[in-house]
């Protein structure tokens, strides 16, 4: 008997016995469902985190001031040099590797950003930027333009805004640009405006940028501590560049071969991946749960087969009679049970793609369709249909033909 045949028989089977064959549709529909629901909801989450961090530079890694150490044995605290504004232009000299540098430092996080009657809460950050900074970190302007090269330069009292600060102390019918603003005691002229970063990891909002030759001006006791970005063009790239940073620095520092590095480095896709490394976790559990589910499901199919086997003897009596042999019977059953079980997968893949990339769509991510997950599905549903028919297919094979007949 071919499969063809086995199929149209299956299905016949299916038809015959409509209510007992939906509750087992839904059994195994809501496994499956379970199962691609929440790993597709995980995928989106993954998705997302990855773009926010592309959007702050997934390609790029900072050098920062090495924090205060503790030292083995009980001994004093290390303290570490600040990086100095000449140890960031002549990094930025000296480094060869194909990427973008940007400098800047942060004088004030407790700045209050006035006009005219209007003033926000004394917690703004003051950001002092060079020209490549805006690029680097992926921020974008909702209006207006980045620093010239002129008030890089002569430091001038230029100024742009974060979108949380521009909403604070403007209207929506006011006209931003160009408009004079106080940092502090000192007055600013709006340049531009960033784009919100809203929920993103990393948030523009309660931000001011000025160019980091006005921030050393203005700022003179606190912009002594400076940060320099460096950008690839491909996340490939990112080790081969961090290693010849290294190198680079530790020459401008003038440490010596067993002295350790001063200065620190970090990656900003390395929070990514660990918070990425986490979701695994939820979705190892979250496969378990589906597959205890599926194995749930399938004692119910086996249950149910066996009740199909006791139902059909008869029928199976005079298959028998008119010539089918045991592996033809024992086939005919196998079948069943498969086309009962991808059947439900299918409509458990479908309800699971839609309530994953709803939860997906609840939490800001993107649609997505998990190829991986319904390919293992199909593969699932087609294990389970093998696994919990093949003692009913036995069974029915091994009946006597005779006992078969006088059955009913």
């Amino acid at each position: 008997m071919n499969l063809g045949l086995n199929v149209t028989l299956a299905l016949r089977a299916i038809r015959s016995n409509k209510l007992r064959t939906v509750l087992t549709f839904l059994i195994i529909a809501v496994g499956i469902m379970a199962l691609v629901g929440i790993l597709t909801a995980i995928d989106s989450m993954k998705s997302s985190i990855v773009s926010n961090f592309s959007d702050v530079g997934a390609n790029s890694f900072t050098i920062r001031t090495k924090g205060l150490t503790i030292r083995r044995g009980g001994s004093a605290a290390q303290n570490f040099p600040d990086i100095t504004y000449d140890n960031a232009t002549t990094f930025k000299q000296k480094f060869t590797f194909p990427a973008e540098v940007s400098i800047s430092n942060r004088p004030s996080s407790t700045s209050t950003v006035k006009y005219m009657y209007e003033k926000t809460n004394p917690n703004v950050t003051v950001m002092g930027v060079d020209e490549k900074y805006i690029g680097i970190s992926g921020f974008k302007f909702s209006e207006g333009r980045n620093f010239s090269i002129t008030e890089q330069e002569t430091g001038s009292n230029t100024v742009i805004l974060g979108y949380g600060v521009a909403n604070n102390i403007f209207s929506a019918r006011d006209t931003i640009l160009d408009k004079v603003v106080s940092i502090g005691n000192i007055k600013y002229k709006v340049a531009g405006v960033l784009e919100s970063k809203g929920s993103s990891v990393v948030s523009s909002d309660n931000m001011v940028l000025v160019p980091v030759q006005n921030a050393r001006k203005v700022f003179a006791e606190k912009a002594n501590r400076y940060v320099l970005t460096v950008a690839v063009n491909h996340p490939d790239k990112l080790d081969r560049a961090v290693d010849e940073t290294i190198g680079t620095f530790r020459t401008i520092r003038k440490l010596s071969p067993r002295e350790e590095d001063n200065f620190e480095i970090s990656r900003s896709d390395k929070l990514a991946n660990t918070v990425i490394d986490q979701i695994s976790y939820i979705t190892f559990a979250a496969t378990m749960i589906g597959i205890i589910t599926m194995l749930g499901a399938g004692v119910g199919l086996m249950n149910i087969m066996l009740v199909s086997v006791s139902e059909r003897t008869r029928e199976i009596g005079i298959s028998k009679a008119l010539g089918a042999n045991n592996d033809t019977i024992k086939k005919q059953f196998l079948v069943e049970a498969v086309v009962i079980c991808q059947i439900g997968g299918i409509l458990g893949i479908i309800l699971g793609i839609l309530a994953g990339n709803v939860v997906s769509l609840l939490l800001k991510g993107s649609f997505i369709i998990p190829w991986l997950w319904i390919f293992l599905g199909f593969a699932f549903c087609l294990a389970i249909g093998l696994l919990a028919g093949l003692y009913p297919a036995i069974k029915a094979s091994k009946l006597d033909p005779i006992e078969a007949l006088r059955y009913e």
